[in-house]
């Protein structure tokens, strides 16, 4: 039996296997040089550019490029028409930015627990979290993964609410043929550095109704200075937000849009090496697509199966002992969120702004107790992922990869996995995971 890493064993993946992302080309290059030598650094001609060729891309009317993909989604919190003390339906497991955008409308969130198979929003719970003050769904297509997105429409159809779209991570994604961003009532992408589409960071809103665009704008360029409308009452008119993006970001974003369809071809075809590698591997719930459901593989996600490896302990304590001999291995594998988000600390006290804001000005009753998630909960003690295996990457590295996990799972009885676990580094999740969005 192969002597683990972790062990003083050979490395399997040897340093520097892995190449990095994003690929830099001489296009790359030449638009963002351009840029830096022009005299329009703040936003210009390529923040224009950007939006007209992401819109066509994608299909969409609408688009604004953003400084951020947390900022996008805020501009479609604000679309939506929600005010204070509105409520908005998000899953209780994804990034913060799927919750803090909310929070930053002055709305309250209400979460609903996660379908295992997937790690995305249960369409199955949702109308139970529905109130007289329930204002939209945030939907969240995790990992690149699209969410089962006519049930959520039906939900929202039938109650009159606004479906927003997080597709921060899910580029290119298709529901029943459809990309994502095209599927509600408006939606959000990020270009931060790790995503399928990048400009070092950045992000999109995109909608196709007119109305939904303009009460986005209001947030991209200090919306207070509009001049103020005719009717008295809430306007929503941006409170000084400042979320438009820069000429470098766009430049950047603009070069790696030519080769957006390339990327995603070639994250499938090394997800599809990673899997064929990895079946039936005892211990290991591997990540799932249906039919309908095509992901773009922007995170290979895998869950570690207690039960399956003959572990009675906690998953958690499992999955770090894995995760770390793992990485000993030369896995490029991490946890990228470790805590589900009613566990917030603006979450669990309700105040999110002093005074109990903005649950005092909604209604006080919502529940975060985090036993009402059971299915986050498994996942975010089990789960970890295989982030940034895409071009240029090969099959090769992705079996080579595949492997590394592998020998871990197939040699657990190798690892004191209290041990383990009490020295796991966590610090990973510090050092890059946290800068997802």
């Amino acid at each position: 039996m192969p002597v683990l890493a972790i062990n003083g064993g050979p490395k399997h993946v040897s340093e520097g296997a892995v190449k990095p992302w994003p690929p830099i080309t001489a296009e790359d290059e030449r638009l963002v040089l351009e840029s830096l030598r022009s005299d329009r650094h703040a936003w210009g001609p390529n923040c224009d550019a950007l939006q007209k060729e992401f819109a066509a891309w994608n299909g969409n009317k609408f688009c604004w490029t953003t400084n951020s993909g947390t900022s996008a989604l805020h501009m479609c919190v604000a679309a939506s028409g929600a005010a204070a003390g509105d409520e908005i339906i998000t899953p209780a497991y994804s990034w913060t930015s799927s919750v803090s955008c909310i929070l930053h409308h002055g709305c309250v969130p209400v979460f609903v627990d996660i379908d295992f198979a997937t790690a995305n929003l249960d369409p199955a719970k949702i109308e139970a979290a529905i109130s007289e003050r329930t204002r939209a769904i945030l939907v969240v297509h995790l990992h690149g993964l699209p969410c089962q997105m006519d049930a959520i429409l039906d939900v929202a159809r039938r109650h009159n609410l606004v479906v927003i779209e997080d597709c921060c991570q899910a580029h290119g994604a298709l529901y029943r043929g459809t990309k994502v961003g095209k599927l509600g009532h408006c939606a959000a992408f990020s270009l931060n550095q790790n995503k399928m589409l990048t400009g070092g960071e950045g992000g999109l809103f995109v909608a196709d109704d007119e109305e939904f665009h303009k009460r986005a704008q209001a947030l991209v360029l200090f919306g207070d200075f509009r001049e103020p409308v005719a009717q008295v009452g809430y306007h929503a008119y941006g409170l000084a937000y400042m979320y438009r993006n820069n000429d470098l970001s766009a430049a950047f974003a603009r070069a790696q849009l030519q080769r957006l369809d390339t990327f995603i071809a070639d994250a499938r075809t090394l997800a599809e090496a990673v899997t064929a590698e990895l079946r039936g591997t005892r211990g290991l719930i591997l990540p799932v697509e249906s039919g309908e459901c095509r992901s773009n593989w922007y995170n290979y996600l895998i869950r570690v199966d207690p039960a399956a490896c003959g572990y009675t302990g906690l998953g958690e304590e499992l999955r770090e002992a894995v995760l770390k001999a793992m990485q000993a291995e030369g896995a490029p594998v991490g946890v990228w969120q470790r805590r589900i988000l009613p566990e917030m600390g603006a979450i669990r006290a309700r105040d999110a702004y002093g005074n109990g804001y903005p649950w005092s000005a909604g209604r006080a009753g919502v529940d975060y107790h985090p036993s009402q998630f059971p299915e986050a909960l498994r996942h975010v003690n089990t789960y970890f992922i295989l982030g940034c295996l895409r071009t240029p990457n090969t099959v090769e590295t992705a079996r080579l990869v595949a492997q590394a996990i592998r020998k871990v799972m197939e040699n657990l009885g190798e690892l004191d996995v209290a041990a383990v676990a009490k020295t796991a580094d966590r610090s990973l999740y510090e050092r890059g995971w946290k800068q997802q969005r």
